[in-house]
């Protein structure tokens, strides 16, 4: 009767000290426990980033990580009993692994000792929306155009022939619209009748910029126009002052340009370790 007595005091005992073990953990698997603090460090690294996106954490973050960390657990004791370990190839990617978990410290460390700051953010936000003014202004052309494509080992002369063709046809009274549906090959713009929707002439490449820049409302390119696509005709169908488009406030964007800044920061330090350290041997 006493032993029986002393047995159940002594599982109560058992179970009483385990459960301290088990609230310091995630889980105990296969023996192995899991602590809670992996599962933390996980959760802070998940809304870090979230934070910096400028988006919210799934609301079942948590749950997610903790069959993250038990499966991880699961399999990596598997590798350990087949002696992963113990081979070269595991040596070199844990090597490899063990500097890249040092360099992301290293520069989350760095960022958060350098934060970008509410001026430095404002600033940046500033400089964008007065590029994106300056890259809208000017004038803005409404455009068609009928593309006829020379093909690799094709014969140019023909296909610029071709298109001396249309522009006589045009003076002669034809329809733009028909022509550049009838022969464009821009399969973005032909079923409109080579419609292009209004854009500044930087939009385009070069020689079809300094082309369309040269036109005035409703007149037609009198050559054709050779680009990397083609030969071109190019019509100016309207011209009107760029507007810039209305920029995005600055809370809604804040999220974005703090994580560029971050990440500028980090690329100067970067430069800044590498121009300092001392490297020798020869690069093959």
């Amino acid at each position: 009767m006493k032993k029986q007595i002393a047995t159940a005091a002594t599982a109560a005992l058992l179970t009483f000290a385990a459960l301290p073990a088990l609230a310091q953990n995630v889980a105990v698997v296969n023996g192995k426990p899991i602590p809670k603090a992996r599962l933390t460090s996980l959760e802070d690294q998940f809304e870090q980033q979230a934070k910096r996106m400028g988006r919210p954490a799934p609301p079942d973050i948590k749950k997610q990580l903790r069959e993250e960390l038990i499966s991880r657990e699961i399999f990596a004791q598997e590798a350990e009993r087949q002696g992963i370990p113990a081979t070269r190839e595991f040596r070199d990617q844990a090597e490899l692994m063990r500097q890249t978990v040092l360099i992301n410290t290293l520069f989350t460390n760095y960022v958060k000792q350098h934060p970008v700051s509410d001026a430095e953010a404002k600033a940046e936000y500033e400089r964008v929306t007065k590029q994106m003014a300056e890259q809208a202004s000017g004038k803005e052309y409404k455009a068609s155009h009928i593309l006829l494509p020379v093909k690799e080992g094709g014969d140019d002369a023909a296909v610029k022939a071709k298109a001396e063709d249309l522009i006589a046809q045009l003076k002669k009274g034809a329809k733009f619209e028909t022509l550049a549906k009838q022969n464009s090959k821009d399969p973005g713009s032909a079923e409109r009748g080579g419609d292009l929707g209004w854009a500044t002439p930087k939009t385009y490449v070069p020689e079809f910029a300094e082309a369309l820049s040269k036109l005035e409302k409703g007149q037609t390119t009198e050559t054709p126009v050779k680009t990397q696509f083609g030969y071109h005709i190019i019509r100016a169908e309207d011209i009107r002052d760029a507007k810039p488009p209305e920029p995005p406030a600055f809370d809604a964007v804040k999220p974005q340009l703090v994580q560029q800044l971050e990440q500028q920061k980090v690329s100067a330090f970067q430069k800044a370790l590498r121009d300092k350290a001392k490297v020798e041997g020869k690069s093959e």
